[in-house]
């Protein structure tokens, strides 16, 4: 048995005994991060650390430790009801109104996981007070960040665009932004019906005091009873064709704080600030997003140690050791060459479409461990053999290897996924993590034969 082939056999056993022993599955991870390396590899330390992702540890920590801190001093609570004002109770526009803004982000140039660092936990914590799945809130924020990713001034766009001019490819940057563009929105349509969408839509516009207006009916003066759980809404009477009108109710939401009740006190001022801050270092003088936030965590921890002390417990400590164990191990298999091993291995498939179709699948599959750029680098050259006899047309192949190995990134195990699995609050974060884990594997399997089908198969450029 080769020893790549071993490599990727072990990595199932990871996941074997951390679904069926509800073992840590970042803690197996290092172990055999270790015992590969070693053993089979003949990677000394350094080469097993070689894989660990510092950046995104600092990432992990930093950010979930500067929203700690607001949710403990209350500005999660107003950023919340400020956005509920912004939509005027609309709670079903604001999977959307995240989508746009972490794609209008990426698109002038932000970093898809900075982005994501900064949307999410604010996202996030909508969700949790209005009952909204976090799934689904997670995956806007996610999705919108890629569809936004392409753009001819994004980081994404310009690394893609700068490997197709390197390689002599013919390209098209605005098909390439257009591509990833509408696949994330129609994805994100998709999670948005499935994943209890339309019954936001149903639970008609929250007003400050905790009631839910029913939709249609506002005028009507026929108000339903909201539940508080994000799942419907209209209580006995309030039929969508408003024929008949019911007396008034309200009932007092239990998860929820009237927006009065959290006023601009000094500590939510100063953390507004921070987030400013946070942005503005990040979008506009690119500095490193971890090492943002957790510096300007210090600083309100500094002048508010009462909220610091409570803030410390939240970092998502099992989701760090999750995350950073299985990219360890990731970074292993790319110093033994398994990833190398498997895109030459399909590249010198002798049919083109067969060909195009099972890079598309590893990008996707690797991408959800590791750098979506990193991958497309690496894949978008491997596919050069075969575009240059002209029998597939190297515009849609492109474009089908960027969205194929970067939808993926609601993947736990990718950065956006992680920092969105971590800024979830009042979740049980085993049972998000599954779900996070499901939806993106049937992304997996399902985006990069559609994205094939679309792009690839009619012979695009």
């Amino acid at each position: 048995m080769s020893p790549e082939l071993l490599s990727v056999l072990v990595l199932a056993v990871v996941f074997v005994i951390a679904t069926t022993r509800s073992v840590n599955m970042g803690a197996l991870a290092f172990a055999a991060a270790f015992g590969v390396g070693t053993l089979v590899a003949d990677l000394d330390a350094d080469g097993v650390f070689a894989g660990f992702p510092g950046d995104l540890f600092v990432v992990l920590v930093g950010v979930t430790y500067l929203f700690a801190l607001a949710r403990a001093n209350g500005t999660t609570d107003w950023l919340v009801h400020a956005a509920v004002r912004a939509v005027r109770g609309r709670v079903a526009l604001i999977p959307w109104v995240m989508f746009a803004l972490t794609g209008a982000l990426t698109a002038i140039g932000a970093v898809s996981p900075a982005a994501v660092a900064i949307v999410a936990p604010i996202a996030l914590s909508f969700a949790s007070r209005y009952g909204i799945s976090p799934l689904l809130m997670g995956a806007m924020v996610v999705h919108g960040a890629q569809a936004g990713g392409f753009s001819p001034i994004s980081i994404y766009g310009s690394i893609v665009n700068g490997i197709v001019e390197r390689e002599k490819l013919p390209g098209s940057e605005i098909t390439l932004f257009l591509a990833s563009l509408l696949a994330n929105l129609v994805i994100a349509a998709v999670v948005f019906a499935v994943c209890g969408g339309p019954k936001l839509w149903r639970q008609g516009a929250v007003v400050e005091t905790g009631t839910a207006v029913a939709k249609g009916d506002a005028a009507k003066g026929d108000v339903g009873a909201d539940s508080g759980s994000g799942s419907g809404a209209g209580g006995s009477g309030t039929g969508g064709a408003g024929t008949r009108t019911a007396p008034a109710a309200t009932v007092t939401r239990t998860d929820a704080v009237p927006a009065a009740a959290v006023p601009l006190t000094a500590p939510v001022v100063a953390t507004l600030v921070c987030l400013v801050a946070l942005v503005v270092a990040v979008l506009g003088f690119d500095l490193d997003a971890g090492l943002t936030a957790i510096t300007l965590a210090v600083v309100l921890s500094t002048v508010w140690p009462d909220d610091s002390r409570r803030a410390v417990t939240e970092i998502a400590w099992p989701t760090v050791l999750l995350i950073c164990g299985v990219l360890t191990y990731v970074g292993v298999l790319d110093e033994m060459g398994t990833i190398t091993w498997a895109g030459e291995g399909v590249g010198g498939i002798g049919v083109p479409l067969l060909a195009a179709v099972l890079l598309c699948y590893i990008g996707a599959i690797v991408s959800a461990f590791a750098s979506s750029v990193g991958i497309m680098g690496a894949l978008i050259p491997l596919a050069v053999p075969f575009l240059a006899h002209g029998e597939i047309g190297a515009v849609g192949m492109v474009a089908a290897l960027a969205v194929s190995a970067t939808v993926v990134d609601v993947s736990p195990f990718s950065t956006n996924g992680a920092l969105v699995l971590a800024a979830a609050p009042d979740v049980d974060r085993e049972r998000f993590f599954r779900q996070l884990m499901a939806y993106g594997g049937i992304v997996v399997a399902a985006v990069p034969a559609v994205v094939w089908l679309v792009m690839v198969v009619p012979g695009w450029g």
